[in-house]
């Protein structure tokens, strides 16, 4: 037999890095592009359209929003903004969705089977700012303001964030420099020096702390930009002498039925590539405190990226093998596995939101988590819903089990109550 597969979505006409899903309209944002090398391979940002159709999670081409000469390689979403992080710079975008009234076409759609998707659009369609109209509706895309971002000798944009109120946007790249920028007039707030080296990641929290993880093997706690710790992810797990570990990715995620909890993910690689590579390590840590809770391995393979569900329940990563996995975030225990699903380096991974239309999307599975490469496909792993025994159903099976313990001693020895 092969080896199991997950299902393709959608195949981009470029590299696909960067992932978003907007939950109002179930729209999956999927970016990239080959840059402005002259290879022919386009720049863009793709709108898909989510939808259940027999069964299945489909998705379908909405719009394709050219970018130019500029691939798209992280995306932040906030509300009906998109921040693209393209080079050294931040572009933000406004989409939106009008529908049509007749939605005869749409209709006619739901009668096929498994994934669909539309052809390609027309060279009027690919200009920067056009239109579409897809069965049902319509979107439309319109550049906001854009800024440089970072200043390094080779200046690039790794990674953008949104406040939880999204009226700001934190950037990281190669220089080392946080900055801080209002939305959506992409005013310069705050800039500070974080890191030696690139940042890899950072993250902003409800109470506007902000964490980065960098090249020099350090994550740090900020407050505006006063550091207000270091955080050690070894002091309660596996020490390594010869083998140093960088922080590759940083998330917050809530606390699942706690409305106040919160936590923090961080996962640590290898610094080195070795020939027996030592194992990636995910820590789960206090919200508050920022001490470390819990640390576990999680394979051999590189990993990444990583992405929090909504509620805090469940770790989506992606490694530079091409593998996806799911994880429970309460315990740091694997869920779901596919190896080499993409045979390539995930870019990005992204859960399906669980408001909007995201229950309605997911059916009757547990959760949903996307996948991108740099072999343009994007993929969907679902985690088919654990199964749980009511309490008293167990306690009524356990009162039968003794009513039939009782009889079936009584006949075998008469007399024996």
């Amino acid at each position: 037999m092969g080896r199991r597969r997950a299902p393709e979505l959608y195949r981009a006409p470029f590299p696909l890095y960067a992932l978003q899903v907007d939950p109002s309209a179930g729209l999956l944002i999927a970016a990239g592009g080959g840059g402005a090398a002259k290879t022919g391979i386009k720049n863009g940002v793709h709108f898909l359209q989510l939808e259940q159709i027999n069964g299945r999670l489909s998705a379908s081409l909405l719009h394709s929003h050219d970018t130019e000469t500029r691939a798209t390689m992280n995306l932040a979403l906030a509300g009906d903004i998109l921040a693209a992080g393209q080079d050294a710079h931040c572009q933000l975008l406004r989409f939106r969705v009008h529908k049509q009234k007749d939605n005869k076409a749409e209709k006619a759609g739901s009668k096929e089977q498994g994934l669909r998707q539309r052809k390609g659009a027309t060279p009027a369609e690919k200009k920067s700012g056009a239109e579409t109209h897809p069965e049902g509706g319509e979107l439309k895309v319109e550049n906001l303001q854009a800024v440089q971002t970072d200043f390094g000798s080779d200046p690039l944009q790794k990674v953008v964030c949104f406040n939880h109120d999204n009226t700001l946007l934190a950037t990281g790249g190669t220089d080392g420099f946080v900055r801080v920028w209002k939305v959506p007039s992409l005013e310069k707030v705050l800039e500070f020096k974080a890191h030696e080296g690139d940042i890899e990641d950072l993250a902003l929290g409800p109470d506007g702390k902000l964490v980065t993880v960098g090249w020099d093997l350090k994550a740090s706690v900020w407050q505006k930009d006063q550091l207000l710790m270091q955080l050690h992810w070894q002091e309660n797990g596996p020490t390594f002498s010869n083998t140093p570990y960088r922080y590759q990715a940083c998330r917050f995620g809530q606390v699942p039925d706690q409305p106040s909890g919160l936590r923090l993910f961080t996962v640590q690689i290898p610094h080195k590539r070795l020939r027996q590579p030592p194992p990636c390590y995910l820590t789960a840590w206090d919200g508050s405190s920022f001490l470390p809770l819990r640390t576990k391995p999680c394979g051999n393979e590189v990993i990444s990226c990583l992405s929090v569900s909504d509620s805090g329940t469940f770790l989506g990563l992606g490694t530079v093998t091409g593998s996806v996995a799911i994880y429970i975030a309460f315990s740091l225990q694997r869920l779901y596995y596919m190896r080499e699903a993409h045979g390539i380096v995930v870019t990005d991974v992204a859960f399906l939101p669980e408001k909007g239309r995201g229950p309605e999307l997911l059916g009757s599975h547990e959760t949903a988590l996307f996948s991108v490469a740099v072999d343009s496909r994007c993929q969907l792993h679902l985690l088919p819903s654990r199964r749980s025994v009511p309490v008293w159903l167990l306690l009524l099976l356990c009162v039968g089990l003794i009513v039939v313990t009782i009889l079936l001693l009584q006949s075998a020895f008469p007399g024996f109550l």
